[in-house]
């Protein structure tokens, strides 16, 4: 019999609503990124010095379990990335969410390195990994034309977020304690995304009948690179990506701002210490960091939309190196806040330059994977970078030794970016 009616033809509600269903995606999506706070280093480091204090471990240990935990959420991102292609965003947002939620609370209840390390490798995976990529990933597929500019808006919230949750982490602390804090974090990652992730995502415009961008016609081309749309869309998997010699030189291109700026950010106290600045400004130093993060990824998103991405990456690591620079003259108030613009400013010139450049470079079927690869690439710099820093520190006493080493890699990042072509098309 046959069931067809009146009643199946009906639009779905993405096509019902009387605007573009890819804004309320990236609204919720930034949604996201905001609430992989609590997986980010700037809200991990204002819980490194109470984490010591109870569990009686050194400086170094907890470092070293840090990155040991976040090299393995590298590892688990590209799976992560592999299930996004496979089961779409919806389902795979919600368990993130859900999980990510238990993960605060094993984080509360730490007792032992072993503990921590785990704790680690599950914040790290489920919130600074998964919530970064799968929300990008998701803009990614939604919008083409207004790719750079939707992403900007999307990495808002992590910008907010890293206004918020270091404020809202200390408040916590002092008034029910740090073990406390991670499980009404808990329940603030549930409360956010839980129900939005869950009625609102869907996988893709063209699953739900729509086209990206609300067009009537998929073009793509390369915004970034020709000024022009006029080639159909196409897209690579991501073994036919890894043949490509733009693939390597991207993700080493992108290795400097998570490497450096998450060693910068960890060490933010405690290198603004051995400059004279207290830590009371130290922490201040947060808000304009995000004020400026915000600044930083509406630039890039809407340089991304009209110059070739490659320059704009190699135009990130130019701030970069100023940034890095900047440290050495750092002995006043105000030199600190100009500190916390330059790095809030360079973070999110990158951040959104990598987010964009992927699915400008390789399309979007397969984006999932290509992006698990990168993200997880991301993720181990992130690892890497805290370590050498405070080894260097325990060396040498100073952070001015550290920084000399590692002034070549944005320059290097620079280079790659610019011979970072985007692949043939064939």
């Amino acid at each position: 019999m046959q069931s067809g009616g009146p009643r199946d033809q009906r639009p779905s509600i993405p096509q019902r609503v009387p605007f573009f269903y890819g804004w309320i995606i990236l609204a919720v999506s930034a949604l996201a990124i905001f609430i992989s706070s609590p997986g980010q280093t700037f809200s991990v480091s204002i819980f490194v010095d109470h984490i010591i204090a109870d569990l009686g471990l050194s400086r170094s240990t907890v470092a070293g379990l840090y990155t040991a935990g976040s090299l393995t959420a590298g590892a688990a991102v590209v799976f992560v990335g592999r299930l996004l292609d496979r089961y779409g965003a919806r389902i795979m947002l919600t368990a993130i969410c859900i999980l990510f939620g238990f993960a605060a609370v094993w984080m509360s209840s730490v007792d032992s390195a072993l503990h921590l390390y785990i704790g680690f490798a599950l914040i790290r995976a489920l919130g600074q990994g998964s919530l970064t990529m799968v929300p990008t990933t998701l803009i990614a597929t939604w919008f083409i034309r207004r790719r750079g500019r939707a992403t900007a808006i999307g990495a808002v919230g992590g910008a907010i977020g890293a206004a918020v949750f270091p404020i809202l982490i200390h408040h916590l602390i002092v008034q029910e304690g740090w073990r406390n804090a991670w499980m009404v974090l808990a329940f603030i990652i549930w409360a956010v995304l839980l129900l939005p992730a869950v009625l609102l995502i869907r996988k893709s415009p063209e699953a739900v009948g729509l086209r990206p961008d609300g067009q009537s016609t998929v073009k793509a081309g390369l915004p970034g690179e020709t000024g022009t749309e006029s080639t159909p869309e196409f897209s690579m998997t991501l073994g036919q990506s890894l043949r490509t010699r733009s693939f390597w030189l991207l993700l080493f291109a992108g290795s400097a701002q998570p490497f450096i700026v998450t060693a910068l950010t960890f060490h933010h106290v405690s290198l603004l210490a051995a400059r004279g600045i207290p830590a009371v400004v130290a922490a201040s130093v947060f808000s304009v960091f995000a004020a400026m993060q915000i600044a930083g990824t509406f630039t890039a998103g809407f340089m991304a939309d009209r110059f070739a991405n490659r320059r704009v990456l190699a135009l990130g690591q130019v701030l970069l190196l100023a940034t890095l620079l900047w440290t050495f003259v750092i002995s006043t108030t105000w030199q600190a806040y100009v500190y916390g613009a330059l790095l809030g400013a360079c973070g999110g010139f990158l951040i959104t330059t990598m987010a964009v450049i992927w699915p400008n470079y390789y399309g979007r079927q397969h984006l999932g994977s290509i992006r698990g690869v990168s993200t997880a690439s991301m993720v181990v710099f992130a690892a890497l970078g805290p370590l050498p820093f405070g080894w260097i520190f325990d060396l040498t006493g100073s952070y001015s030794s550290a920084i000399l080493v590692f002034l070549a890699l944005p320059v290097a990042c620079a280079i790659a970016a610019l011979l970072a072509r985007p692949p043939r098309r064939g």
